[in-house]
């Protein structure tokens, strides 16, 4: 036991980005919106733990981090596919984990979100509905190069949608990778 609390407490940044990470997903999931209060602070105290840890390389590495977390998420809410909440989310993950680990948080998290919409999808049974959906949205993004247009059209699509609340699928992802690469422990 007391060996684990040691690795714990090595790895403590991890714990802590995992514990934000599980209170944007229960906020999410209540609310659909991951607040500001948390993902703000969440993003700055990312950028002092890389100044205080490492100095301005690691606080180069945390802006990087950021920079990433940012890109990786901004086309999607650009066209009105996701919240802001969500984007700065993921920033703010990767100024803790920096650019290779927010990338491959990103990657699970990815694989997780589009299982969690094929369940949430089948439970309520409307496959046509929601592949006729995906369909129409695919055509809009080859056809309709304009950015806010897109994001116009979604959110006037938004309340005939199943909504998958991000962070979610973001926290299980973030998590699943950090205990794969034995950052937890």
């Amino acid at each position: 036991m007391e060996m684990m609390l040691d690795s714990i407490a090595a790895n403590w940044p991890i714990w802590l980005v995992s514990v934000v990470m599980i209170i944007a997903a229960v906020i999410d999931g209540l609310i659909l919106k991951v607040p500001n209060w948390l993902t703000f602070p969440f993003i700055l105290c990312g950028w002092a733990h890389g100044l205080l840890h490492a100095g301005m390389p690691g606080l180069g590495a945390s802006l990087a981090g950021t920079a990433v977390g940012l890109l990786l998420l901004l086309v999607v809410r650009a066209v009105g596919g996701m919240g802001g909440g969500d984007v700065k989310l993921l920033a703010g993950l990767g100024a803790w984990v920096g650019v290779s680990s927010v990338w491959w948080a990103f990657v699970v998290t990815t694989f997780v979100g589009a299982l969690m919409a094929l369940v949430m999808v089948g439970i309520s049974g409307q496959w046509r509905k929601h592949y006729l959906m995906t369909r129409q949205i695919v055509h809009e993004w080859k056809t309709i190069r304009n950015p806010e247009k897109l994001f116009e059209i979604a959110k006037e699509r938004k309340p005939d949608m199943m909504l998958l609340p991000y962070g979610i699928p973001m926290a299980i992802g973030s998590i699943l990778y950090f205990a794969y690469a034995g950052m937890l422990i």
